[in-house]
């Protein structure tokens, strides 16, 4: 289990992750400069210490290196929550205040998750307009795409195929 990056850490690979590229220090330097004053010195250790962690992988290029991520900041936020659940002595009661600490857009992004977990539905509600939710893992810190079902643009209960709670599901 991955120990939760710091908080400069935390800064670097947001951009890393962001950006979904190979990186240099002289990038990510200059974009942490809008924000607070840094060297590039810190800069370059910090993404060095990334790489010994496996955070990040990298290439040579002249003197210099690209830096790329290992994986998505969607597998490090699940494997935090997997960390912490897993060391509660009461498991579903840990989900039960988690989820009451939701909003209900995450409500919904849970439901839809669990959705894409459990694959299609079968019963009477498969084939109203109940389409398939897709999500890449590259895309999975954004809102999922509907394939079928909801136009673009609108928003949950303003599709008159949906039944009631606007999920026509």
């Amino acid at each position: 289990m991955p120990r939760p990056l710091g908080e400069l850490e935390d800064a670097v690979m947001t951009r890393v992750w962001k950006w979904n590229r190979p990186v240099t220090v002289r990038e990510v330097l200059e974009d942490l400069q809008q924000e607070r004053s840094i060297a590039y010195t810190t800069v370059m250790t910090v993404l060095d210490n990334l790489h010994q962690k496996g955070w990040v992988r990298r290439e040579a290029e002249g003197r210099a290196y690209r830096y790329e991520a290992v994986s998505t900041r969607a597998a490090y936020s699940a494997a935090l929550m997997n960390d912490a659940w897993s060391q509660s002595d009461n498991p579903a009661a840990a989900l039960v205040a988690f989820f009451g600490m939701m909003s209900e857009e995450q409500r919904r992004a849970l439901r839809d998750a669990v959705r894409i977990v459990q694959g299609p539905e079968e019963g009477p509600e498969q084939g109203r307009g109940g389409g398939e939710t897709r999500v890449t893992p590259d895309a999975a810190d954004e809102k999922p795409v509907e394939a079928s079902g909801e136009k673009q643009g609108e928003k949950p209960g303003e599709n008159p195929d949906s039944g009631p709670g606007g999920t026509g599901r």
